[in-house]
């Protein structure tokens, strides 16, 4: 019952006129920035950070504007996927497989309704979950000290790299470097200039909006740079415009299936819709029956993905807010918006500021609402917007990202910073180093080194305090678990190759 009043206390925050203008504008923006390929939600996320805080916007509506944008990169994302066969980012891969060719076949418009009522569904479901778990484990986790933090978060970068499919080592490489980006500027605690290399630019660290917009913006325009297609047209979105019941009742079973995939993997800190939307694909595909179509235009391989991106996304704020840890790159730009507001995330924060969680909790069911309903009406419109050629994109990419940047601390060096990061995630790209591992690895090393001194202050140096309670050694195992998982595949396909010849031969 308190949880039902708490909901209700979000929704009257979330409904005021004020914080409904403000999930209005952020689902537009988030849709058409997510639409342009080259964006995405972590680059829309930190784009507005800096001037939502201009703006002066109070911290529950900086919230649900971060939010609104957010679910919105999410919808607009598939479409550039559907129309033009170019994801925006990693998680819409997968969309691909299945929505572009249903475009091709003439059904964009199905392919385009299809995955927003999927989105919506997603997003309700996973959405339900938040209302339900996320307060069970905020109570759960007041038993977190600064030891069962700091294990939790290498559970995380263990878990991202045990999960990464065939690229564990280059997903761990990725997290360290992350974590080694964290330690540069004065040390807190001691004052010692760390990986400064003399700079004063590098004195207050590396700030996490030039991180972010270095390694995904600029490394997306020299990717842009090198894939140019002059004169590229979206696909026309030719014959129907949305799906029937026929087709609605042919994927509920997938988009329940997968939303329930999609939010399980979303509370996993370090898993992200990337992992939802393949595991839920997978999923499906290995239920079909022999004849299906995937990879040829299924319905079902549209909407598995899409149901499971939206809801990875809103399950991605249950593990941010109850335990502090990011779900997603997303969630890590957003855990970073917080700190601007003096806001710590954690169990704490639904008794101290309940108006704050619940409201966004809340607008997450209006964001989602009003998404479908704007999405579907201006499909024709958004195929427009794509008709952008890459001439005009990649300048225009570029003068959004050097605002934001520079608007933070109003200093050349940023600029010139991102630029360098930018060019070094380009070389980690090429070498399929996945950029979102660095982002996490950065956004937890701050705080893993809070909670590893804490944690040896209150032992006196002694690191059995990191083995000393049931809930460490329960995410120790799950650790030594994560590490065994990618040891295993590997030798069970070596042993599946070893046996092939063998039964040939035989």
């Amino acid at each position: 019952m308190d949880t039902l009043s708490y909901l209700g206390q979000g929704f009257g925050v979330a409904l005021s006129p004020y914080n409904l203008f403000t999930a209005l504008c952020g689902t537009l923006i988030g849709t058409v920035v997510g639409l342009l390929p080259g964006l995405g939600p972590i680059n829309g996320v930190a784009l507005l950070i800096p001037i939502a805080f201009a703006l002066g916007l109070p911290p529950e509506s900086a919230l649900i504007l971060l939010a609104a944008v957010y679910l919105g990169c999410e919808y607009g994302g598939r479409i550039s996927s559907i129309l033009l066969n170019i994801p925006g980012e990693a998680s819409a891969v997968m969309t691909t497989l299945d929505g572009y060719p249903l475009a091709r076949q003439g059904k964009a418009g199905v392919a385009l309704s299809i995955s927003a009522w999927s989105s919506f569904l997603g997003g309700f479901i996973a959405t339900c979950g938040v209302v339900i778990f996320a307060p069970l484990l905020a109570k759960w986790a007041v038993a977190f000290g600064p030891a069962e933090y700091f294990v939790l978060m290498v559970f995380a970068i263990v878990c991202l790299a045990g999960m990464a499919g065939n690229r564990p080592m280059k997903t761990a490489i990725a997290c360290c470097i992350g974590l080694f980006l964290s330690c540069v500027g004065i040390d807190s605690n001691s004052g010692v200039y760390r990986f400064t290399f003399g700079s004063l630019g590098l004195a207050d660290g590396i700030q996490f909006v030039v991180l972010v917009l270095g390694l995904f913006s600029v490394s997306e325009i020299l990717v842009l740079l090198e894939h140019t297609h002059r004169g590229q047209k979206a696909l026309e979105a030719s014959g129907r415009m949305l799906f029937n019941l026929k087709e609605g009742a042919f994927v509920l079973a997938t988009n329940l299936r997968s939303g329930a995939i999609g939010f399980g993997l979303g509370i996993l800190p370090g898993a992200g819709a990337t992992l939802a939307s393949a595991v839920a694909y997978m999923s499906e595909k290995r239920l079909a029956h022999k004849d299906n179509q995937f990879g040829k235009g299924d319905l079902r391989g549209l909407a598995a993905p899409e149901t499971a991106n939206s809801a990875s996304a809103c399950g991605s704020m249950v593990p941010m807010l109850t335990l502090g840890v990011p779900g997603s790159g997303t969630t890590a730009v957003m855990l970073g918006a917080l700190t601007l507001y003096n806001i710590t995330p954690g169990p704490l924060l639904f008794q101290n500021q309940p108006d704050i969680v619940w409201g966004l909790i809340a607008s997450l069911f209006v964001a989602n609402v009003m998404l479908i309903v704007m999405n579907v009406p201006m499909i024709k419109v958004f195929t427009k917007i794509l008709a952008v050629p890459y001439w005009a994109l990649v300048p225009a990419i570029a003068i959004i990202t050097s605002i934001g940047v520079y608007a933070v601390h109003a200093t050349t060096f940023d600029l010139f910073l991102m630029i360098i990061i930018g060019v070094a995630g380009y070389i980690l790209r090429k070498l399929d180093f996945p950029l979102s591992a660095i982002l996490l690895g950065f956004i937890l090393g701050g705080l893993m080194e809070q909670n590893l001194r804490r944690a040896l202050s209150i032992s006196d140096g002694s690191l059995g305090i990191l083995f000393a309670s049931p809930i460490t050694w329960g995410v120790w195992t799950l650790i030594a678990a994560m590490i065994a998982l990618p040891i295993y595949r590997t030798w069970r396909n070596n042993a599946k190759r070893a046996g092939r010849p063998a039964v040939a031969d035989a």
